[in-house]
Parts: C-alpha cells; structure tokens; sequence
C-alpha cells in the first residue's frame, strides 16, 4: 500500500485520542498505590485538562461548524460528528470522575483526617464557624444580580462557579438571579485551625455550599426557594491578526480582554437542577442542549488542587532530592566543564540548578559578552530572568525572545517581558504567523584563543517550578558548529533572516520535518540491506499524517518502531499489512513525560536527537521548534539505556495503544517483576 493510498480508517481521531489521553489521567486518580493527596491532585488535573479541552478544541469544533465547514479530518469524521462522538465518549468518563471523588478519594482522605464536608454534614462548631466565615469574608463581596424585564441577563464569565437562586416576592412570583461565588476566596472553607505539624483533622466545606446555605439576607422581603450551582466555559483560543497588528505586546492584551466575551461552549449544571431552571440558561448563554452536562456532586473538581497545598507528608509522595550533576560551588568554572564535554541534565532527575547557574554565571563573568535567551513559559518568582536583569546591570549585551502567544500564559510573559525592557534588555516578541517554542540559551564569550560560544538546549522551558514536576532533557555545549547554529537562530528570530540550512540543528518550520523524513527513509533503505532497522521516536503527541504515513511505510518494509506518545496519537498500530511492527506506549505518572527524543540505529551508525517539538502539523509547520543531536556516544547510551529502553519496559505506568484505540496496561509475562521507570530514575545515579 502507498503512503499516499492509506484510508481513514488508518487513523484515530484527534480529539477523540486526547479524551484516552485523559482517561488514564482518571485511572491514576483510581490507582489505589498513590497516597490520597496524589489521587486528589489527579482528579484535579482531570478537570483542568477538560476545561482546556472545551476551551481549545471544542471550541474550535463549534466555529467549524458555525461556518459551515465540512473539511473531512484524515480519520473521515466531519466537524459535527467529531462533536457527536465527544459527547458520547466523555459522558459516562464524568460519571466516574464524579464517582471516583464521591465514593473513593473523598472517603479515603477523611479516614486520613482530610474531611471535605456538605454543608448538612457539620456538625455544631463547624456550623459556627462556616456561618462567621461567611458573615466576615463572604457576604460583604456577594453582589446578587436579578434577570427580569427590567435586568438583562447577567455575564457569565469564564470558568467561574455561579449559584441560580429562585426566589419568589410578595406576591409568590418566581423571579431567577444569578450570584457568582467569590474567585478571590478559597474555594475550601477551612473549619480548623490546623497549623503545620498539628495532628487534627482538617475540616473544610465548599464556598459554594455556605453561600447557598447562608443566600438568605441577599434577598430581604423574598423567600428564597432553592439554589442551583452551574458554571459556564467559554471559546479562549485566541485569534491574533498579526499582519494588522502595528504593536504585538498591545494587540495581545487587547486580545485576552476579549477571552472574556467568548461563546460558551459548555454548561455544568448541579444534577438537580430542575428543567425550567436550566432552560432559562442555556436560552440567555445561547447554546445546545448538547453543551449542557449535569454532574453528580461538587463542581470544579479542579479546585481540589488546594487540598495539595497542606503540609501532611504522609498523604503525598515521598519528597524526593533532584541529583546534583557536578559541583558549583563559589569557584567553580561551569564554562571550563563544558569546554571538557557535553553536558546532559534529565529533570527533574537531576537539579535544575545548573541551568541556572549557567545563566548566572554568565550574567557576572567579565569575559562573557552577550547573551540571548528563548522564553516560552517563564513562571513566577523566574530565577532565569533575575539572572538576565543581572546581567543587563554588569553590562552585559542580552537579547531575549518572549513568546507573548504561550497560551494562558500570555499575561505572565507580558509582565515578565516589560520587567526585562525596564532594565534594558533587547526583548523580542516573537514572529509572524510563528510561535516561538525552542528552548535555546547562548552565551558570548572572549577566551585566549578567541570567541567562544556555550548553548544550552532543552526539550523543556527555562521555568524553575516545572522543571520539577515535567521530565524533560537540557544540554549544554561548546561545539563550534552548534554555537554557529545557534548564533544563525537568534539572527533569524531577532532580524531579517532566510536562514534554510544549518549545521547540526534541525530547525522548524525550515527544514525539520524535511530532515525527520529523510531519516525515516534512510531507515527504511538501511534495513532493505541489512535487515536491522530501528526507530524510536518519544514525544507528546503523533498526528502529522505525513510523519504517520512514512511510519506506516517504515513498518510495511518491516522496520521495528518503537513509539512512546504520552498523550495524543492519530496512528494506529497493529493493522495487518500496514502498521504490524509498530508498537505505541504513552507514560502517565508521578511526572508529566515531556521530553522528545527519536532515535534511528542506522546500522549500527546510531543517531539520536532530542528537541522542542511534537510530531503535530503546527510543531513542524507553524512553530519555530530546535531539535539537536546528540553527538557525544557515552549521552546517546544513556538515554537510550535510561530513556528509552527503561520506559519500553515499563510495566507499571505503562498503557500500550490497541488497535481500535483505546489503552490497555502493559501486562506483566512469566512472573516479570514490575518495572516503574520514572520511579527506577528516582533511585538511579546521576551518568551524564
């Protein structure tokens, strides 16, 4: 069969590949071997995944349809049926996200001294205190907006937890109004006081359920009948007209304004909402039935993610110590230890520091020059950029790419980026039509045998919080001619420049998928003579239908793939004739498996690479993205010993891609003991 001929029954459905994706999300929440808090935070993550999810890609769905569009998607789905089968898949996934917080993780907390409560269920002095909470916090910011003739139906706003309340005047007319509860508050009511260290239980009741409880003086003169929670999502992907913007920075913030005002594309409702209650919202929200889900319990599970904050060690996962990779104490000389060797870091494995510390380094060497920075998700309290003010401030030359279009992160790299010009630091924003999502770091220096340069390059961003919780690569170098590259990149990124080849780089959207191509096709011709063939490609998502397409072709000629996809993946393994020696993994664990790495035996000529970007249309097409080799032969084995062929025997956190595209466990065979290999890196020796 030809690349060209594969049908859509060769492909599973995007949107539908994320839903599984979230699944094992879930699963992680049921697995009984994680301590309460982690299941709790899980259960979390489920929620704030799915939240995006309507946000982004439903959202994108119903425009689609809204205009008409009837483009088939590779998989033979249309627009609206994509949106039928969502519905269909993700309902009853709810019922068991409500069902595994109501009768698993919610019971096992309180055993363990965590206790979320209804508000019926207090008992005398949590009643006390949750009616002086609301007396003293909550009531002074309710503001009770009516919908009547006379009051047009209030704004809802995105993501924000609302109560219907109906109430009948003095002459027992229904009227309806809407009273959102207070995002400024904690969303669990604390009902002890609990300090670090306290062996009490920790009580708390949802806000929602003390507002209901406690609405009465909102509405003086009226009988207040029921309440009634829901809460709207709204479209937040972000249209930017670049080519009629004059200023990046002030059309983007103009732009996150009108997130406010998106259409809603989904309605939670308390599942005892009544009928006429619900139809008043979604006639004034202006949506399908279709758009309305009614849950079983609290909404917002995401807001679980407050009960992580609480210090009990015991409900958690064991804290763990990143490895130290080399000595940086004062003194020592990180740009000597790069001139000696590559450098590879493996976070959260190993420390973050270095990076860091490189940056830093940089910032207060006098022989170093310039330096010039990619940033994509900063994060708060960014040690990376304090280290860039500094540098500024020693005199240095910095000029630092700030990717404003990171979604949902747009506000915090706008405050990062005007903190940085404030000091003077050459910011860039960005280019047209592109996302700039490679991870690069180049520093400038003048030694005694001339110019030197030193990169880092990584498959994740210069953020010192997820660093922590997001596995991922980082290299540091000094081979001439990837400092060439990198300097090439830059001038491309900072100033006009047609750069179409480099070095060593592979470099979206100029020639990376090119160069991804070709060595799937040297793969192919390389097994036809020797019979070897091998791929490995890890990565967050598959759905490039060309890259599919050249795999399918590589296991039709009987080259071994080997695919590690955390989450989405369009290709759909074990079809006779066709993808029979493909193998697909995806990883969910304690981390979030984030770095890429593909790898190619070559006949035992070995290549490896490792980079910013997914095997996804806007990674190859529409981002800026860097992908590097791996040259120095002692890193190549030990990613593919510690990486690669650690997580191939994962059989623990390891679901394997079935054929009509859902997830099984990796079973254990012949009494394998069981292999968890993020949790094997945690005891494993720093080797890089």
């Amino acid at each position: 069969m030809k690349p060209d001929r594969f049908t859509p029954s060769c492909y599973i459905n995007r949107e539908l590949s994320w839903i599984e994706f979230n699944l094992r999300v879930l699963q992680e929440a049921r697995d009984p071997s994680h301590p309460p808090l982690e299941r709790a935070k899980f259960l979390a993550i489920f929620a704030t995944n799915l939240d995006e999810f309507f946000m982004i890609r439903v959202s994108g769905l119903k425009k689609q349809i809204a205009a008409g569009v009837v483009e088939v998607t590779p998989d033979g789905n249309i627009p609206g049926t994509t949106l039928d089968h969502i519905v269909a898949k993700l309902t009853p996934m709810l019922h068991e996200h409500s069902r595994v917080w109501n009768e698993e993780v919610k019971p096992l907390l309180c055993e363990h001294g965590v206790c979320v409560l209804n508000y019926d269920e207090l008992d005398p002095d949590q009643l006390a205190r949750a009616v002086e909470y609301f007396d003293r916090e909550v009531f002074p910011v309710l503001t009770p907006l009516a919908f009547d003739p006379g009051h047009p139906f209030p704004h809802i706003s995105n993501l924000s937890l609302n109560l219907a309340v109906v109430v009948r005047d003095e002459k027992d007319r229904e009227r309806f109004a809407r009273v959102k509860v207070p995002p400024s508050l904690p969303r669990l009511v604390p009902l002890n006081d609990c300090t670090e260290g306290d062996t009490c239980r920790h009580g708390f009741v949802w806000l929602d359920q003390v507002i209901a409880a406690n609405i009465a003086p909102l509405f003086p003169g009226m009988a207040v009948q029921r309440t009634y929670g829901f809460r709207v999502t709204r479209d937040s992907d972000l249209e930017i007209q670049e080519d009629e913007a004059d200023d990046l920075l002030s059309t983007i913030e103009r732009v996150m304004q009108d997130r406010r005002f998106g259409s809603v594309v989904r309605l939670e409702v308390v599942h005892d909402m009544p009928d006429r209650v619900r139809d008043i919202l979604v006639d004034n929200l202006q949506i399908d039935m279709r758009d309305v889900y009614r849950v079983d319990g609290a909404l917002s599970l995401s807001d679980l993610m407050e009960l992580t904050k609480l210090q009990l060690p015991a409900l958690k996962d064991p804290p763990f110590t990143p490895r130290q990779p080399f000595d940086m104490s004062p003194g020592g000389d990180i740009f000597t230890l790069i001139k000696s060797r590559d450098i590879l870091l493996y976070h959260p494995y190993d420390s973050f520091i270095p990076v860091v510390d490189f940056i830093r380094a940089a910032a207060n060497d006098p022989q170093v020059l310039a330096i010039k920075v990619t940033l994509y998700r900063v994060g708060s309290n960014s040690p990376v950029v304090q280290a860039l003010i500094e540098a500024i401030q020693n005199g240095k030359q910095v000029a630092v790419l700030v990717e404003l279009k990171a979604r949902f992160d747009e506000e915090n790299n706008i405050q990062w980026a005007r903190a940085l010009e404030e000091e003077g630091v050459h910011v860039v924003y960005g280019l047209p039509g592109l996302k700039v999502h490679c991870k690069v770091a180049l520093v400038v220096r003048r030694e005694s045998d001339g110019i030197c340069r030193y990169v880092h390059m990584s498959t994740g961003n210069y953020n010192a919080t997820t660093a922590r919780i997001y596995t991922d690569l980082g290299m540091f170098t000094c081979r001439e001619d990837i400092g060439e590259d990198a300097s090439d990149l830059f001038n491309l990124l900072t100033g006009y420049s047609r750069q179409r080849e480099f070095r060593e780089l592979y470099v979206a959207p100029v020639n990376l998928r090119a160069k991804l191509i070709s060595l799937i096709e040297r793969e192919v011709e390389t097994h036809k003579q020797y019979g070897n063939g091998r791929i490995i490609f890890k990565v967050n998502a598959i759905v490039d239908t060309a890259m599919i397409n050249a795999l399918y072709t590589a296991s039709q000629a009987g080259v071994k793939v080997d695919l590690i996809a955390r989450g989405i993946c369009c290709l759909r393994p074990g079809m006779p004739g066709i993808s029979e020696n493909i193998r697909v993994v995806s990883i969910v664990g304690r981390f979030l498996e984030h770095a890429r790495i593909c790898y190619f035996h070559n006949n035992g000529d070995e290549e490896m690479f490792a980079g910013s970007a997914d095997l996804m249309p806007r990674n190859l097409d529409r981002r800026v993205e860097t992908t590097f080799p791996i040259l120095d032969p002692r890193l190549r084995q030990r990613l593919y010993d510690e990486v690669l062929m650690l997580q191939l025997r994962d059989n623990v956190k390891a679901r394997e891609l079935q054929t009509d595209g859902s997830y099984r466990y990796v079973a254990r065979e012949n009494g394998q003991p069981p292999l968890n290999s993020q949790a094997e890196m945690l005891k494993a020796e720093y080797a890089g």
